[in-house]
């Protein structure tokens, strides 16, 4: 019997650690078969992670990138808890300026596999020419793609009918069963700034709807 392929995979999380700690858990699943995973990250976020395994070091390796400046983003940070909610908007327009030093990498790297996460949205079609396999890796519950759209072409196209907080305090008119699923106010609030374009020019149900689809 033929002995299976060992692959080479990267990851490229999110900068917040509900993303990046998932991944990393993740990361050492498939390093522990074996696999060659460079995890990709930026310089003060790597500090941050826990240590890799001493077991698993052979397969799994820690990818630095720089993360550009951008106004009204502070030097050091590097991640959300770096920032109050206000400023994350920045976080993502420095985050996809990491599209030309990803590129390159994945052009010197060559992957088998490259495992993205919901705001890189722009990343399946540079997989894509490079002949790279990607796959979506949500961290969110499956009931939230339901919630958030009836479909990836309503959440790109802005096609959703709701346009106020309180049209999220109940379940969406897509769901054709009884569901109990339904946020708060106030949290259907906090949720409602999301779902508008920010200064990154991009609204979040934007690049949630781009990344599924973009498989």
């Amino acid at each position: 019997m033929a002995t299976p392929k060992k692959l080479h995979i990267t990851m490229f999380p999110w900068l917040a650690f509900g993303h990046m700690l998932p991944f990393f858990e993740l990361a050492k699943h498939i390093a522990g078969k074996d696999h060659k995973v460079f995890f990709i990250s930026t310089p003060n976020n790597i500090k941050r992670l826990p240590k890799i395994p001493p077991n698993l070091s052979p397969f799994m390796n820690f990818v630095s990138l720089t993360l550009p400046a951008q106004d009204n983003l502070p030097q050091d940070a590097e991640a959300t808890t770096d920032l109050p909610f206000s400023k994350v908007q920045y976080l993502k327009m420095s985050y996809d300026k990491l599209e030309g030093s990803l590129t390159q990498f994945l052009q010197t790297c060559t992957p088998d596999w490259i495992i993205y996460d919901v705001f890189s949205y722009w990343l399946p079609p540079i997989a894509a020419n490079l002949g790279i396999s990607c796959a979506y890796f949500s961290i969110f519950p499956a009931w939230s793609i339901c919630f958030f759209g009836s479909s990836t072409t309503a959440m790109i196209n802005g096609d959703d009918p709701r346009t106020k907080p309180e049209d999220y305090t109940v379940p969406p008119n897509w769901v054709p069963f009884h569901s109990e699923i339904a946020f708060r106010l106030h949290e259907a609030k906090k949720l409602f700034v999301h779902l508008k374009e920010d200064d990154s020019g991009v609204s979040d149900l934007f690049r949630f709807g781009s990344a599924i689809a973009g498989l």
